[in-house]
């Protein structure tokens, strides 16, 4: 939606294409009109050319290199005459570009560095373009991509040549010119948006509230309406009124030349756009009231770029967008000027038509349909991520349990006991452990079963049982049984059995 803020920025842009064609046609070099002396003995102002503040912005993507282009030429004194003898139409045709060639060495080679400087720019754009789409690894051809910049030669990105001059005054000549159109387009879709929502607002109350709100809002468009006559802009009754409230003269003694000088404000020969709009507030203030509910600021400022227009149109005879001393004066010997028709305001002109509110209206609620569709889409892929990052907590948790145990382990494994030698043979200190609490459990349960401690169930021979216990022994190449011992053993194992 338009604020006033938005509004006062189309003033900055607008006032700064009129200081940009001013530029082109008559750099630094118009004269002031000399006026004598009249019975209001109105002090002349001082001849003084001042410059457009550098914070004004044309609202142009290529503002700062325009400004920069515009700042070296006007340092070369070849190119400052050829630019005085230049109409506009002139400058359009490209006929101003061709001098170029004619400006000093010292001047073309900051041309070039600044268009160096652009080139780069604009390849840094595409590229961050192309980053934030997600295509990193894709090839950026910068050649076909910079063909969408038609204000500079893309073909050669190393020098400013003739088209790049010609190529920048007839960008920005058109892009300035089309303000006006993008305005009012902007504007209308305020309105209509304006009324789309009262409708829907309407619709959200009972039937006694909507009757009460529509009666307040046609009350509202009355009180509104209820102003004084609004002066033809550019006529003789409306700057005679300006003449005699703000400038504090006889209105009898309105002299057009005087009237010039006194509101060309910054005294370089012609009425830019700005200048304008300042001759018409006036007549504004009788029809809007910022502290008025029925009020609208937003419409006062169309309002005025209204009025503007319409002086343009009637006064810029060569349409550069100003309006020298020699136009203006032209301008108040026209029927126009002296007897002027009345002038509609906003609230006498319909903005929009039916069919243009009904279009509308379709547009918005597609929109609204895209929107919500976009809204059920995030919403899935917003539970599928959650979905997902349940997994990954899921199998993170799994991972660190895994990681624990492993841990847990680790800590209780026992490290194995060394390794006895017997004859040369690696045995392990194990294995003969466990034969020996072996022989001794044996030992045990034969007591508690009355036997012998050296007696032997026929089922477990010698052979069967050292053969189960002590497979081990086989593989080192030791005995397992009473036969396989060396001579005198026996004995040993015999008078172990005869004892009482």
């Amino acid at each position: 939606m338009m604020s006033r803020i938005h509004i006062k920025m189309c003033w900055s842009r607008v006032f700064l294409s009129s200081w940009l064609l001013l530029l082109l046609l008559q750099l630094l070099c118009s004269e002031a009109v000399p006026i004598s002396m009249d019975k209001t003995k109105v002090k002349e102002p001082e001849q003084q050319f001042k410059e457009p503040p550098a914070s004004v912005d044309t609202g142009l993507h290529y503002d700062r290199y325009l400004r920069e282009v515009i700042d070296f030429l006007e340092k070369d004194q070849h190119f400052r005459e050829k630019l005085h003898n230049t109409d506009m139409e002139d400058i359009k045709q490209g006929k101003l570009a061709k001098e170029l060639d004619f400006v000093s060495h010292h001047v073309r080679t900051k041309l070039d560095e600044l268009k160096r400087q652009e080139v780069n720019r604009l390849r840094t754009l595409i590229k961050a373009k192309q980053d934030i789409e997600g295509g990193n690894d894709i090839a950026v051809d910068h050649q076909a991509l910079l063909k969408q910049f038609e204000y500079l030669n893309h073909m050669n990105p190393h020098t400013f040549e003739v088209d790049d001059l010609d190529l920048l005054i007839k960008s920005a000549t058109n892009d300035l010119e089309n303000f006006d159109k993008e305005r009012h387009e902007e504007f209308k879709r305020y309105e209509m948006m304006k009324e789309h929502d009262r409708q829907e607002h309407l619709k959200t109350l009972d039937e006694e509230e909507r009757r009460k709100e529509e009666e307040h809002y046609e009350e509202m468009r009355k009180k509104h309406a209820d102003h004084p006559k609004i002066n033809h802009p550019g006529s003789q009754n409306q700057l005679k009124e300006v003449w005699e409230d703000a400038d504090g003269l006889d209105p009898e003694d309105f002299d057009p030349k005087t009237f010039f000088k006194l509101h060309d404000s910054n005294g370089d020969g012609f009425f830019d756009e700005q200048e304008l709009e300042a001759l018409f507030t006036k007549e504004l203030e009788k029809i809007y009231d910022p502290t008025n509910e029925e009020d609208d600021m937003v419409e006062m400022e169309e309002e005025r770029l209204r009025m503007r227009e319409h002086v343009m149109n009637e006064v810029d005879s060569n349409k550069d967008r100003l309006v020298s001393m020699d136009e203006f004066l032209v301008a108040t010997k026209k029927k126009e000027f002296l007897e002027p028709d009345s002038w509609e305001t906003l609230e006498q002109n319909q903005m929009y038509t039916d069919e243009e509110m009904r279009e509308f209206e379709e547009h918005l609620t597609q929109q609204e349909q895209d929107l919500q569709l976009k809204a059920v889409d995030l919403q899935k892929q917003r539970e599928e991520l959650e979905k997902q990052q349940e997994q990954l907590n899921s199998q993170k948790i799994e991972l660190q349990q895994a990681v624990e145990h492993m841990e847990r382990l680790k800590s209780q494994k026992v490290e194995p006991p060394p390794e006895v030698h017997v004859e040369g043979n690696a045995i392990p200190e194990m294995h003969q452990v466990d034969d020996q609490l072996h022989f001794q459990h044996d030992a045990q349960q034969q007591q508690q079963q009355g036997l012998h401690p050296g007696y032997l169930a026929p089922e477990d021979t010698p052979q069967e049982h050292h053969g189960q216990q002590n497979p081990d022994l086989a593989q080192h190449g030791l005995p397992q049984t009473h036969q396989d011992l060396p001579p005198g053993h026996h004995q040993v194992s015999q008078d172990q059995h005869n004892v009482p």
